[in-house]
């Protein structure tokens, strides 16, 4: 298992590198952008090309293991390992040329999450998170802090496509609007992931939103030392298809169950 994880983290830092480069060389010059489904979610001819370029690396290396990409689906393999990859997280700030956006590869044995790469092409940043070995950025060890103030910390916003303006989702968006500093929504997950577990921002509140995006950031922020727990204060662990989850510094564990619950329940 350790010389798999070993190579598995070598490819994906070269195949997330060499995506992102595809993203960076056309970013602002995408002239082909579709909606691919009802909620407006966008698809653009990068996607596909920096997908290309990450599976077929896989397929390569680990041709029995499973791959789940979020434009080409499941590759119909069945295997312990299993491969998520979100070629271009941010694709509809892309599509804007709003300059947020990266590349995310997850491997997942067992349903465990046991590495997480995240490219930032845009500002040269790659994330990295291997299961019990810390989690960096640009090979810089990150750790999430613990704010004094928690309700003047800043925080990220997280929810499905398919969320829209769900009555409880709003609900509880107003209410954490006022009981922190700033609520952010960047419409690109991983970074907002990256972001806690460098400690940039103070927390995240997620709603509802599974994705090939997803668990990278899970084990970015839990090797950082963040604690991941749902609604109800239970820790989060493996996979889930509706995950409603809070991940913050320790020491502001009760705080934010506490804001959630009470913005739930008004």
């Amino acid at each position: 298992m350790i010389e798999t994880l070993q190579a598995a983290q070598e490819l994906a830092e070269r195949a997330a590198r060499q995506a992102g480069e595809v993203a960076k060389m056309n970013f602002d010059r995408v002239a082909n952008v579709i909606e691919k489904d009802i909620y407006g979610d966008m698809v653009t001819d990068v996607d596909h090309e920096a997908e290309r370029i990450i599976c077929e690396a896989i397929s390569e290396v680990f041709p029995n293991h499973e791959i789940h990409s979020e434009e080409r689906g499941h590759n119909g393999k069945k295997s312990d390992w299993l491969w998520m990859i979100d070629p271009l997280d941010g694709t509809n700030n892309y599509g804007i040329g709003f300059p947020v956006f990266s590349v995310s590869i997850t491997l997942i044995y067992r349903s465990e999450p046991v590495l997480g790469v995240i490219y930032e092409p845009m500002v040269d940043r790659l994330f990295v998170a291997s299961q019990a070995k810390g989690a960096s950025c640009n090979l810089i060890p990150m750790h999430v802090k613990s704010k004094k103030q928690i309700q003047k910390g800043t925080i990220g916003w997280i929810q499905g496509h398919q969320v829209q303006n769900e009555e409880n989702a709003v609900r509880l968006r107003q209410h954490l609007d006022v009981h922190f500093k700033r609520v952010m929504r960047l419409w690109a997950p991983t970074l907002q992931w990256c972001m806690l577990a460098k400690g940039d921002i103070d927390g995240i509140v997620l709603y509802n939103s599974e994705g090939d995006d997803l668990y990278s950031g899970i084990l970015m922020v839990k090797e950082a030392g963040a604690i991941v727990i749902d609604f109800e204060g239970k820790e989060f662990s493996g996979m889930c298809t509706e995950p409603y989850l809070i991940a913050c510094h320790p020491d502001h564990r009760e705080y934010f169950l506490n804001v959630v619950r009470e913005g739930l329940s008004r």
